[in-house]
């Protein structure tokens, strides 16, 4: 008596095979349509093959937003040209990562996005998808986390140079690079050269440290090196 494998299809994060311990043979998947028929003969679900990454839910839940993608889709709209692969899910060339909150929204109306995933991304799809509603939200959000950023204090470094008289000019004329002069202290003079002594002053200069929002410092300039390097024979 021959033996049947199953070929099995990879699940998806939220979608088919979920909680089965893996994912379903490409023939019982094709099979699950038939046991989910609606008297008129069509299936309550429906399969998307997201960015090869398959997806099962419901065809109420793609149909919440009557001007999106999804709902064309469902109604087999005849200006929309879609393609199905050999399960019968519909093929769409996107990035499954990114799908997942737009299918949950659509799922419980909720706005959840994980930590590791951008805003912007979840805003391309929904723009993509065309779910009006969806948009509003995550810009919302957008301009939300912005607002925080822009609000932080601003914070200043401080350093204190000491230099020569004659140094003063150069000086000056290297503080670019975001240094503001703050304060000059003469401190007298220990240089002689000749009948003529040379002052020394110490100048304080500051810079502002903006914040980003992931966290990242970028590197000093040379100008900013050369500072630094002269703040050091202090």
């Amino acid at each position: 008596m021959a033996e049947n494998h199953c070929d099995l299809l990879p699940p998806a994060p939220g979608g088919l095979g979920v909680g089965l311990g893996g994912g379903l043979c490409r023939r019982c998947s094709a099979g699950l349509g038939a046991l989910t028929q609606r008297p008129g003969g069509v299936s309550k679900w429906v399969r998307l093959n997201v960015g090869g990454t398959y997806f099962l839910t419901t065809r109420q839940t793609l149909c919440r937003d009557p001007k999106s993608f999804l709902y064309r889709l469902c109604q087999a709209d005849p200006d929309l040209d879609s393609d199905k692969d050999e399960t019968g899910a519909y093929l769409i060339d996107r990035d499954p990562t990114y799908f997942g909150p737009v299918l949950n929204y659509l799922r419980h109306g909720k706005l959840v996005i994980n930590k590791d995933l951008a805003e912007e991304g979840v805003l391309e799809e929904a723009e993509f998808y065309n779910i009006t509603s969806l948009i509003k939200l995550v810009k919302d959000k957008i301009r939300e986390r912005d607002s925080k950023t822009s609000q932080m204090p601003v914070k200043h470094v401080y350093r204190v140079l000491q230099c020569q008289e004659e140094e003063l000019t150069q000086m000056v004329s290297t503080m670019s690079d975001g240094w503001k002069f703050e304060q000059l202290v003469s401190i007298g003079s220990s240089y002689n050269y000749g009948n003529e002594d040379q002052a020394e002053f110490l100048c304080v200069v500051s810079k502002e440290l903006h914040n980003t929002s992931y966290g990242t410092t970028s590197e000093p300039s040379e100008k900013a090196k050369i500072l630094q390097e002269r703040g050091s024979r202090m």
